[in-house]
């Protein structure tokens, strides 16, 4: 024990003469979260909207009203002729067109079919669905309206069509904010971070500098090494995590609904795997630069797009999907928001408690075993 904390004293020594090492720990979270949380928004509330009126007449001007008051489509110009409308497409300043045909007020006075055109940008894919879906749901209660306003002209005011309306309740996430989704993840690429590639930095540093050798030429044991090495960036971990968490909670307004006892603990099982992949990238790398390359290219550009971070991973190829299952920060993902947003237990989250049992076991053993007490 006594050789381990001589370890643990000389690789905080390290860290503190290193002010790039410094700022990569503690400055780079921060960073990261408050670009993520303030910068970084998928939610689509407001969709640019071209308006082609070849009607003018009352019954457009109160389906173009329906659009206005909704508050999701800011109307940027009228124009009178649709080849008006692929300037403003292409030029990107809308990304929806509503065109209204000509006879459309007096189809409607008649109760008869009236066409009406939305022309989408698809070059944005996402506000494209969301203004469709919108757009949809306008029209769909502007025809019922249409059409109650017909019975009652008739004579059948008491009649009502049949219909299913739905009362929608939405658990965890209640008005369903990107950030609510995205923050607590980011607590996983924190963790990444300040593991996996400071850990492979610092040990081939190590080779780089020299002062591997003195470690070799001392009755130290290998697994000393191993522990005394790995765990700063333990402690690091646990300090990064928790600023993040404040920072969420404090900052954001995202409360942690579960137990943060559990959270914790689970948070320290998968800093062992990332310290496991961090030290097997060290084994692999001669320099400094390769390990950098290696973490970068090989671990986290693939947990970054594979493992559900921003991307939901039932919306991949099955391929990819089955590719996921290797990427521990997968299931962490599934842990961290289970216990942030949902407040679910270890009785709900075991299955993913289990798998990064075995990815911990696992790496750290695999990576233990090339860790060899010699240079490379």
């Amino acid at each position: 024990m006594r050789a381990i904390l001589h370890i643990l004293r000389k690789e905080f020594l390290q860290l503190r003469r290193d002010p790039n090492i410094v700022r990569l720990i503690f400055i780079g979270p921060i960073a990261q979260l408050l670009i993520f949380g303030f910068a970084i928004n998928l939610d689509v509330n407001s969709v640019p909207m071209i308006v082609c009126d070849l009607d003018h007449s009352l019954q457009s001007h109160d389906f173009i009203a329906r659009f206005e008051n909704s508050g999701y489509f800011p109307i940027v110009a009228y124009v009178d002729r649709i080849g008006d409308i692929d300037d403003y497409l292409q030029r990107g300043k809308a990304s929806i067109a509503i065109t209204i045909s000509r006879e459309f007020g007096r189809k409607i006075a008649k109760g008869e079919p009236a066409q009406v055109q939305a022309i989408v940008d698809g070059s944005e894919s996402s506000a494209a669905s969301v203004g469709i879906s919108y757009a949809q749901a306008i029209v769909a209660g502007y025809s019922q309206q249409v059409m109650l306003a017909g019975f009652a002209r008739r004579g059948f005011g008491m009649l009502r069509p049949i219909s299913v309306e739905p009362e929608i309740r939405v658990w965890y996430n209640p008005d369903l904010r990107s950030r609510n989704y995205i923050l607590p993840g980011l607590l996983g690429m924190i963790l990444m971070q300040a593991t996996v590639v400071l850990t492979a930095l610092a040990i081939v540093k190590e080779k780089e500098t020299g002062t591997m050798e003195q470690l070799i030429v001392t009755p130290v044991k290998t697994w000393q090494i191993i522990i005394g090495k790995l765990a700063p960036f333990t402690i690091i971990g646990i300090i990064d995590i928790l600023l993040a968490l404040a920072g969420i909670t404090l900052l954001f307004g995202i409360p942690v609904r579960g137990s943060l006892v559990t959270l914790g603990g689970l948070s320290a099982l998968f800093i062992l795997t990332t310290l496991g992949i961090g030290l097997f990238v060290s084994t692999v790398s001669s320099t400094q630069q390769q390990a950098m390359m290696t973490a970068m290219f090989f671990v986290m550009l693939p947990m970054n797009f594979l493992s559900g971070f921003i991307f939901p991973i039932e919306n991949m190829p099955k391929l990819i999907q089955l590719v996921s299952y290797l990427l521990p920060l997968r299931y962490f993902f599934e842990i961290i928001r289970g216990i942030v947003l949902r407040g679910a237990g270890l009785d709900v989250l075991w299955p993913q408690v289990l798998a990064l049992v075995v990815f911990a076991v696992g790496i750290l053993t695999l990576s233990a075993v090339r860790f060899k007490k010699k240079l490379a």
